[in-house]
């Protein structure tokens, strides 16, 4: 996919979250509010989805896809944090779009094996669910290359990588992207603790919604 410096402004903007997280998480929220702000007088509203995805990875690729089955591929963009990064990769090859990631997962399979069992909601303990043996052989099935290769299709992509991140090895998801927009950082943890002020409008501006 050729993709233009400057991309047209989305339609649709699909944000994915991450592996016990929720649409309530602080960069999902920030990035709505942000959206909102840069809307111009005259222009239509980008349609902001992020829904809470199930534990079973078949069935969130399978929501995120209807969710956004009325978007014209190149007024789609889309938005993963870590594990939600996995699926906007996946997602991104095959709707055709630009996505951007955030400390994107590059090996879920091997590294969620061992958080088989019951688990709870990061921002609602109320919240429980069951993530199976099963769930991560679902999540091989949306492996587009070996975790040390590259894609296939890197222009379409930014990855925010934070050098200090706690959960993921930041230099194999800089492997993972090489030849992407990188926004490599030394720190913002796993969570990336100042998106808000870093990396929004970055993200944002590479997705084609601009502070003009």
């Amino acid at each position: 996919m050729p993709v233009d410096d400057s991309p047209q402004r989305p339609s649709h903007l699909l944000y994915l979250h991450g592996f016990r997280s929720s649409p309530d998480s602080a960069k999902a929220r920030l990035t709505h509010a942000r959206l909102q702000q840069l809307r111009a007088p005259g222009q239509p509203a980008v349609q902001w989805i992020c829904p809470q995805l199930p534990p079973s990875p078949r069935q969130a690729v399978d929501l995120a896809l209807a969710l956004v089955r009325e978007a014209a591929p190149r007024r789609l963009a889309l938005i993963g944090s870590s594990l939600g990064g996995f699926y906007a990769t996946w997602l991104a090859e095959r709707l055709d779009c630009r996505a951007a990631l955030l400390n994107p997962a590059v090996d879920p399979a091997r590294d969620l094996g061992a958080q088989i069992g019951e688990h709870t909601s990061w921002h609602d303990p109320a919240l429980r669910f069951v993530f199976t043996a099963g769930h991560v052989a679902e999540l091989r099935a949306y492996e587009l290359a070996p975790p040390g290769a590259p894609l296939p299709h890197p222009a379409r992509y930014l990855a925010v990588i934070a050098r200090d991140d706690e959960v993921l090895d930041s230099a194999e998801m800089t492997a993972r992207y090489r030849g992407a927009s990188l926004r490599v950082v030394d720190t913002g943890g796993h969570g990336l603790h100042d998106y808000a002020h870093r990396h929004c409008d970055a993200v944002l501006e590479f997705l084609g919604v601009r502070a003009d």
